[in-house]
């Protein structure tokens, strides 16, 4: 088998690996697709070198099918199509006692903590998989992960219908919140700089507006009659999403920061006073999101073309690239069976 290892700054070798039986309550899966996110890029610049220690296997998006079961794994068999919930827990953390194990003060997280899914075999307690849906399209189903962060972020949101809410930061994890704020019922928002990102939100219905030539709270004030928004979404990482986010919303309106910002930033606590908002932190997710964005992606209510490109195993460095670019491109999948790149269904 092959598996793209991260071995310091800017780099990544495909490299050769025997797989790894599964031990006792332990599974192998042949990995099918694994998307490439933020935090990959993160990791891929040296970013996280703190915490990654290299060589280390990246990818924590994927689906595959489950190759070997070890002694000891029940209800699964051979042939079945899942994907991994990538966290786990210690279980006896101040975080993990009262039930919030997704923010585990000693969580290993595959794919950065410990070795992840780019790679054709990849072994993981059978605890962590989640069952696909019949029908759904294994390249698809590799934007379960993502898709359950938004559906996280919009259950810290208690959105409701009716609500409107804003979006700060139009890449996948941006759109796909959008997207299920609109599946709720909200009304929707998308602030966005780049055209690529914006075209592509508004080929899925979404309402989009450029910071670089409109005020965004100037226009959600026109757009609200002078209330404000609901809920405001900081997915940009960037200070001025931040900024616009808190200047956006109404009266006891609800802030949710899903970016991971680089740096502490500047806020203005004046208008949380003012105004009684409440600031949200949004981290990763929970089994029932898994499970729910699963069946929304079977559903047919997530938008797959997303995936702008696959490349195949043994040219990751080039898909890490083309990531990086930002030239056209919104999702990254690695084909891991395939020697050979192509275009998404």
């Amino acid at each position: 088998m092959h598996q793209a290892t991260y071995t310091g700054r800017q780099t990544v070798l495909v490299q050769s690996a025997a797989p790894v039986p599964p031990a006792r309550g332990q599974v192998r899966i042949d990995v099918a697709y694994t998307g490439i996110c933020g935090t990959d890029l993160h990791i891929f610049h040296g970013a996280m070198d703190g915490r990654v220690t290299p060589p280390t296997v990246l990818g924590h998006e994927m689906a595959g099918r489950i190759a070997e079961v070890g002694d000891g794994v029940t209800g699964w068999a051979t042939g079945e199509a899942v994907t991994v919930m990538p966290t786990v827990s210690c279980g006896d953390c101040p975080a993990c006692t009262v039930g919030h194990t997704h923010v585990c003060h000693r969580l290993d997280f595959l794919g950065i903590d410990s070795a992840g899914a780019m790679q054709s075999s990849w072994t993981v307690p059978a605890d962590l998989l989640v069952r696909l849906p019949d029908g759904l399209r294994l390249d698809h189903a590799a934007l379960v992960e993502p898709t359950a962060v938004a559906v996280h972020d919009i259950r810290r949101a208690q959105l409701q219908p009716g609500e409107k809410a804003v979006v700060f930061g139009g890449g996948p994890i941006g759109v796909l919140i959008a997207t299920l704020a609109r599946h709720t019922g909200a009304d929707l928002l998308l602030v966005e700089p780049n055209p690529h990102r914006r075209a592509l939100a508004e080929r899925f219905g979404l309402t989009c507006v450029d910071p670089l030539t409109t005020d965004p709270s100037a226009e959600v004030a026109a757009w609200t009659d002078g209330e404000g928004a609901a809920v405001a979404f900081e997915v940009s990482g960037a200070a001025a999403g931040l900024t616009s986010a808190v200047d956006c919303l109404r009266v006891r309106g609800r802030l949710v920061v899903v970016a991971i910002h680089p740096v502490a930033r500047e806020v203005d606590l004046h208008r949380l006073f003012w105004r009684e908002l409440t600031v949200l932190g949004a981290r990763l997710y929970q089994r029932e999101d898994f499970e729910e964005a699963a069946r929304l992606l079977a559903a047919g209510d997530i938008p797959v073309d997303l995936i702008s490109t696959v490349e195949p195993l043994t040219r990751a460095d080039i898909a890490f690239a083309a990531l990086e670019s930002g030239d056209g491109v919104m999702k990254v999948l690695i084909d891991c069976r395939s020697t050979e790149g192509h275009e998404p269904a």
